[in-house]
């Protein structure tokens, strides 16, 4: 017989906290990889331009802090919640190594992605794997909760963000107005096989039908690495020429392909392509990530207490092909 779910870990990609954090950071990020040094330098001058560090795991443990707080609240479940990171501190080994000091046997895991592909699954479940092998072997079993992309709270909490920012509400949407959805852009070979791009697509379109948007598209974001291989397209700042060409004077941007704003989204958007807008004349709402918003924790806690109640399984493991570059 299993053992009973005693915790929650939230499996997340890492970001660094302080200046002199971020190359180290990003070295760990493409160890293995031949990414030329130029490279992670231009990204470095990113980060310094967002104030020289990441808001992403701030932003993480302050979902653990929601999601346990709701757990507790609503579901009469105390778990405490962990966060394991794959490229920074702490590192899903020195996670790990925290919760097998306090003795916890099963826990439920949830992936920080929510659209399926290689990057944004089976690496996560990996370097868990990878963080219990670390520790000797000794770890809790993890099981993970059921992929999200499609949950009507994950929806609501997307719209509630759209709506925050903009001033403008479902049902009353200004026609005039287009929503244009972002996510990080992978290369074209890393997306063959997999559903990332239908899955992305399906959350933008149960958002827009939730505020009644009827003009909206997706564009991508942040595309790096080997020019030499094709990327998903339209870049975000070719979008806003051809709406601008168009005729459009205002729009709305939401990164609806990540869960805080970190570094793609304050620099790829609040910087780069708010200048480019600028430059347009276009008026421009990039509207929030999720983040620690009520509805998506409340999603978060509705499956987390599913398994922990028996009344859900953990998901089927994946059978993805393909790797972003």
């Amino acid at each position: 017989m299993s053992n009973p779910i005693d915790s929650v870990l939230l499996v997340g990609f890492g970001g660094p906290t302080k200046p002199e954090h971020i190359m180290p950071f990003l070295e760990t990020v493409v160890k293995g990889r031949n990414i030329p040094r130029e490279r992670l330098e231009e990204v470095a001058h990113h980060y310094h331009e967002i104030g020289g560090r990441s808001p992403y795991n701030e932003l993480t443990f302050r979902q653990a802090v929601a999601l346990r707080r709701r757990l507790r609240e609503a579901y009469g479940l105390n778990l405490p919640v962990y966060g394991g990171m794959r490229n920074w501190h702490p590192f899903m080994r020195q996670t790990i190594h925290a919760m097998n000091h306090k003795g916890w046997k099963r826990a439920v895991g949830i992936i920080l992605a929510a659209h399926r592909g290689a990057a944004s699954d089976t690496r996560y479940k990996q370097d868990v794997q990878a963080g219990i092998a670390e520790n000797g072997g000794v770890g809790p079993e993890v099981v993970y909760i059921g992929h999200w992309f499609d949950d009507p709270l994950f929806y609501e909490a997307n719209a509630a963000r759209i709506e925050e920012k903009t001033g403008f509400h479902r049902g009353a949407w200004p026609e005039e107005v287009p929503l244009v959805f972002t996510a990080h852009s992978i290369p074209l070979p890393a997306a063959n096989g997999t559903p990332y791009v239908d899955d992305i697509l399906t959350t933008c379109r149960g958002v827009a039908d939730l505020l009644g948007v009827k003009r909206w598209q997706l564009a991508w974001q942040s595309k790096s690495g080997d020019g030499r291989v094709p990327w998903l397209d339209p870049d975000i700042s070719d979008v806003l020429r051809e709406l601008h060409a168009e005729g459009v004077r205002e729009v709305v941007v939401q990164p609806i392909g990540f869960l805080h704003d970190h570094v793609e989204v304050l620099f790829d958007l609040d910087v780069e392509a708010k200048e480019t807008a600028r430059e347009l004349g276009l008026k421009y709402h990039r509207a929030g990530t999720v983040s620690d918003h009520p509805a998506f924790i409340e999603m978060l806690a509705r499956r987390v207490s599913a398994i922990a109640r028996g009344e859900e399984p953990a998901a089927p493991e994946p059978a993805l092909s393909g790797a972003t570059g």
